[in-house]
């Protein structure tokens, strides 16, 4: 009889593969859509006006990445222009400046470098609006949307 906890990474692995899966078995348009979606679910500063631009930024296939770990795209109105874009590690969360001109594309462009590396740190990154990482920033911590009781 295998081992109790041998079956739970069994069916967990099973969960990741389906969930990988099913990403890929998406259209190009699903995709995009599953992930504004997901912004709706997960970011307090959500609106389709600030979040589309922001996601549709971003490559289909890193996208796909994003959704296979379960990562998040937020706008963040909160983050000043000297550093538009972060990505809050412990959260799963990449977060831009949706007011700040080029935001968007910077984002773009960290989303796409991270996914292609596969390389996701715990830790909080800070990028200035020139793309370059800000050591030592102070930004605003990430709170998500409050779920209603009971979801």
């Amino acid at each position: 009889m295998p081992h109790p906890a041998s079956s739970a990474r069994l069916a967990l692995a099973v969960f990741a593969l389906l969930a990988a899966g099913a990403a890929q078995a998406q259209s190009d348009a699903e995709v995009y859509e599953s992930a504004i979606a997901q912004s709706a679910s997960v970011c307090p500063g959500h609106s389709k006006e600030r979040t589309t631009p922001g996601v549709r930024a971003v490559p289909v296939g890193a996208l796909r990445v994003l959704a296979q770990h379960r990562y998040t795209m937020c706008p963040d109105r909160r983050l000043d222009k000297a550093t538009p874009a972060v990505w809050y590690g412990k959260a799963g969360v990449f977060a831009w400046n949706p007011e700040v001109e080029g935001a968007a594309k910077l984002i773009a462009r960290q989303v796409d470098a991270m996914t292609r590396k596969q390389e996701f740190p715990v830790e909080t990154v800070v990028w200035k609006a020139d793309g370059s990482a800000a050591t030592g920033a102070v930004v605003p911590m990430f709170e998500a949307r409050p779920r209603p009781a009971g979801s």
